[in-house]
């Protein structure tokens, strides 16, 4: 039992940290300034005709 009370402590606070980390690491990267023009190629490979 001890050695999930350990595991369920780290996951209450630093996995959680990382999570959140992670989350606003992968925000920062879609709406960065340079995303717009890669998703919009990105959007339009759909719709080439070869």
């Amino acid at each position: 039992m001890e050695t999930y009370t350990a595991m369920r402590h780290f996951a209450d606070s630093w996995a959680l940290l990382a999570m959140t980390l992670f989350f606003l690491a992968v925000v920062a990267f879609v709406f960065r300034p340079g995303a717009r023009k890669a998703a919009e190629r990105a959007a339009e490979i759909p719709l080439k005709e070869d």
